[in-house]
């Protein structure tokens, strides 16, 4: 392949790529393009280290609230994801279309599962941040207060994943 061609296929990746996706591109965050979702949503998808990095760019875009953050498993021995809703909000009056933006972080189940905390950007993190942990034993560095929120704390498990082996008995404390 010359050059030219190369160049050529390089320029077809980026207008391939969402508007979003090609601004973070241009501003040194290397990401992946996932394209749309059903409703026309634009995805894409980052690496661990670069989440907090790219999550701080989308806010000053003007992506300033975080409507979701969560979990899922995409099945038995596949990889655990993270994922972020961003919109943005601002006088309703103004607001001729809803922006809105999907993050992911995919993670394989057998390496590290730790992704940067988001909670010095948005504070309403916090309790999702520590759901997902509790569910897919998804760790979120720097996290303020890392722990269980649902199940107690010495459970042993993360009881979303697809591969989990519930207990045939569990004692719960009296608490009285």
């Amino acid at each position: 392949m010359d050059q030219n061609n190369l160049s050529k296929s390089s320029e077809e990746i980026v207008e391939q790529r969402g508007i979003v996706s090609n601004r973070l591109y241009k501003d040194g965050i290397t990401n992946n393009s996932l394209g749309n979702d059903h409703i026309g949503v634009e995805l894409l998808s980052v690496k661990p280290e670069k989440l907090y990095e790219a999550i701080s760019s989308l806010k000053k875009y003007g992506f300033n609230y975080l409507q979701c953050q969560g979990g899922y498993d995409e099945g038995p021995g596949k990889r655990l994801v993270s994922f972020y809703h961003l919109i943005s909000l601002q006088d309703i009056e103004e607001l001729e279309e809803i922006k809105e933006i999907r993050v992911k972080v995919f993670l394989n189940r057998d390496s590290d599962l730790s992704v940067p905390s988001l909670y010095k950007i948005f504070k309403g993190s916090d309790w999702q941040e520590r759901e997902t942990y509790d569910m897919y034993g998804i760790n979120f560095q720097d996290h303020p207060n890392p722990k269980r929120i649902l199940m107690p704390e010495d459970w042993r498990g993360w009881p979303l994943r697809k591969d989990y082996i519930q207990p045939d008995f569990y004692e719960l404390q009296d608490a009285y």
